[in-house]
């Protein structure tokens, strides 16, 4: 077995590399465009949509006020933002943060400019 001058063998060291390659690129590839939902208020804002990703079975059980309701479950999701206009920011939404995240992926990707309510509506009702 080889060692360096540390005393560790070269696949430790290899694997100590790799590891913090994949912490390095995946701190990176963040999502910067996020805010918690706990801090989130439509006050003072202009031109923005509020998109709630539920299910409308989860939407109909409460929601934001003022939010459009698209379910990220639906295949035609994307034709379904065609009614949201591109110029406005896009505050998203979900049960927990999952599917927002997922979604405002998404919508970056199509030239909107997203932002992800983080902890969902389960955190808003929570507070």
């Amino acid at each position: 077995m080889k060692y360096n001058t540390f005393g560790i063998q070269s696949n430790t060291m290899r694997n100590i590399w790799i590891s913090l390659f994949i912490v390095a690129l995946a701190a990176g590839c963040a999502n910067t465009n996020s805010l918690s939902i706990t801090d989130f208020s439509q006050e003072g804002l202009e031109d923005y949509t509020l998109l709630d990703v539920r299910t409308p079975e989860e939407f109909a059980e409460g929601h934001l006020e003022n939010a459009v309701n698209i379910n990220w479950f639906d295949t035609d999701f994307v034709d379904q933002l065609k009614v949201v206009p591109k110029e406005h920011t896009l505050y998203v939404y979900c049960r927990s943060g999952g599917r927002s995240a997922k979604a405002t992926a998404l919508l970056d990707s199509l030239g909107f400019k997203a932002i992800n309510l983080t902890g969902g509506y389960n955190a808003f009702q929570a507070e």
